[in-house]
């Protein structure tokens, strides 16, 4: 995150009551599940639908696919819009599953910070590690949640250890919990000197709190048995010694994390998570674009496109451009310029999500997330302005790491196919490659679980029985260079060629010889394993 220069004018009341932050973890560690309650707490739904509670009650509105719904999981980062106190939170629940880091690696592009979900009988996991270096690559704000505390989890201490040797980040206590497992009763919340206590009872009811005048207050005995506060006492005394106090900045510059203790599907520890959010959360920050960096105070509207999903309806073949706002005040009707094809867009029709709900947004201010439906104008990566020529940059596209010849079941219906595979490249669930020789496609993912993800939607959203067959090919590389170069290497290297779903050429490769070869053969030509989504 950028560093705010002190002579910035001030961000406009709306724009700095925004809060646009994902929600990272590990899979299984309750992300979905604090999702949930976060709407609960923002009155967005009356009752949270735990992910694997029974019948129709176990709909959880982040997860909106039929196969995030039938395992459980999220398999497409989903947007949430809804105020909280008085602030505008946009959430962006991201999944958890490494098959599917480019979705998330994305949406982290579209935030200005992160919560991180870790599960205290587990601590830091491998996945959390992979997303936390993504959000240090963009020095994102991080601020963490433990949960599951209600049930046996690891020593505190210990968690906090593992935090700061694993993700090198300092970490500061904002809550602390009062016993482990059975006998968690609630945590004594540091930031505000209260004591909150949990009912195990009800599951959507908030949590009891009770103000307490420092760790003396002789209140604090009559609902905290002796034995657990012998040792809240104790471990306090030993957290203020060791660990660092909540210092702003080093939160904002993404040095420090503030964690809180909890348990998501109790609605325990959320309150005060959000309470965090909304008082040390950044504000919408300054967005990395050429030829200048875009403001969020800037009057001028600008946004720029970071996912895009299709047949969120399967009644309309809809798609729909989620689209991060970096400056200005956007008013429903406007026209604003898409760069990439320098051509004015009407935005007649855009809405604000509750994951797939959706309600028609006449306005928008910076750090609110958008979608626009379209037919396939908009892409990952493109930018609209109200006319400067500016490009978001930094949306990255990665080279799979598995690659898969595809077959329609009914060989009639290649061209229906042909039509899906285009939909899904655009919308980035996958790069599609069409070999210069020969018929058919060849689809490359970060993932496995990611072609089972393609095989269903194209049945479902499409009719069409698909299979996926090995290939020949192991990795793929985007090919850049001076023409005459580049036509002289396709002419050698027709075998190996295929261009993906932009027309840019791709070297289709079995081994890291032809790599090697190529970069020792073709000095003018440039070999790269991303590609940024710019035009």
């Amino acid at each position: 995150m950028l560093d705010t220069a002190t002579n910035r004018p001030e961000l406009p009341p709306e724009i700095a009551r925004r809060r646009t932050f994902a929600i990272i973890s590990h899979p299984d560690a309750g992300k979905t599940t604090l999702t949930e309650k976060f709407l609960l707490y923002g009155g967005a739904i009356q009752m949270a639908g735990q992910v694997r509670a029974k019948g129709e009650s176990r709909r959880t509105r982040s997860d909106f696919m039929q196969m995030e719904k039938d395992r459980g999981i999220s398999v497409s980062a989903s947007a949430m819009s809804f105020d909280y106190n008085n602030f505008r939170f946009n959430l962006v629940d991201t999944p958890g599953h490494s098959d599917f880091s480019e979705d998330t690696y994305r949406t982290l592009t579209a935030v200005d910070a992160a919560v991180m979900v870790i599960d205290g009988a587990k601590g830091v996991e491998s996945q959390t590690q992979k997303l936390f270096e993504v959000c240090r690559m963009r020095d994102l704000p991080i601020l963490t949640f433990c949960n599951k505390m209600d049930r046996e989890s690891r020593d505190i201490f210990e968690i906090i250890d593992e935090i700061q040797e694993n993700l090198a980040i300092d970490v500061t206590p904002a809550s602390w919990p009062i016993g482990v497992g059975r006998d968690f009763i609630g945590c004594y919340d540091i930031l505000r000197d209260r004591l909150e206590l949990m009912d195990r009872a009800d599951r959507n009811k908030i949590a009891e709190s009770i103000e307490i005048k420092g760790l003396d207050d002789p209140n604090l005995a009559k609902h905290v048995p002796e034995h657990l506060l012998e040792q809240l006492l104790e471990e306090l005394e030993m957290a203020r010694e060791l660990l660092p106090p909540l210092d702003h900045q080093a939160l904002l510059d993404g040095t420090l994390t503030p964690i809180w203790f909890g348990s998501a599907i109790n609605s325990f520890g959320v309150k005060e998570l959000m309470d965090g959010i909304a008082q040390y959360g950044p504000e919408p920050q300054i967005q990395t674009a050429q030829p200048r960096k875009i403001s969020p105070e800037e009057t001028k509207v600008s946004g720029f496109v970071f996912k895009v999903q299709a047949n969120m309806d399967p009644k309309h073949r809809d798609r729909v451009a989620f689209v991060r706002m970096a400056s200005g005040h956007f008013k429903r009707g406007m026209k604003l310029t898409h760069v990439r094809t320098k051509k004015p867009m009407a935005i007649s029709n855009p809405v604000l999500f509750l994951a797939s709900d959706r309600e028609l947004a006449d306005e928008a201010w910076a750090g609110d997330i958008i979608g626009i439906p379209n037919h396939g104008q908009l892409r990952i990566g493109d930018t609209l302005t109200e006319g400067e020529a500016l490009r978001v940059s930094g949306i990255p596209s990665f080279a799979p790491e598995l690659l898969q010849g595809v077959r329609a079941g009914d060989p009639l219906k290649s061209k229906h196919l042909e039509k899906a595979l285009m939909q899904f490249a655009e919308e980035g669930a996958a790069k599609v490659f069409k070999p210069s020789i020969g018929s058919g496609f060849i689809v490359g993912v970060v993932g496995q679980l990611q072609f089972e993800v393609l095989a269903s939607r194209i049945e479902m959203e499409y009719g069409l029985p698909v299979r996926f067959e090995q290939s020949q090919f192991t990795s793929a590389r985007w090919v850049a260079g001076d023409k005459t170069a580049l036509d002289k290497f396709i002419n050698v290297n027709k075998q190996h060629i295929a261009y993906d779903h932009d027309g840019d050429v791709v070297y289709l490769t079995r081994l890291q010889w032809d790599i090697d070869r190529v970069e020792r053969d073709y000095p003018d030509l440039k070999l790269t394993a991303t590609k940024e989504m710019m035009t």
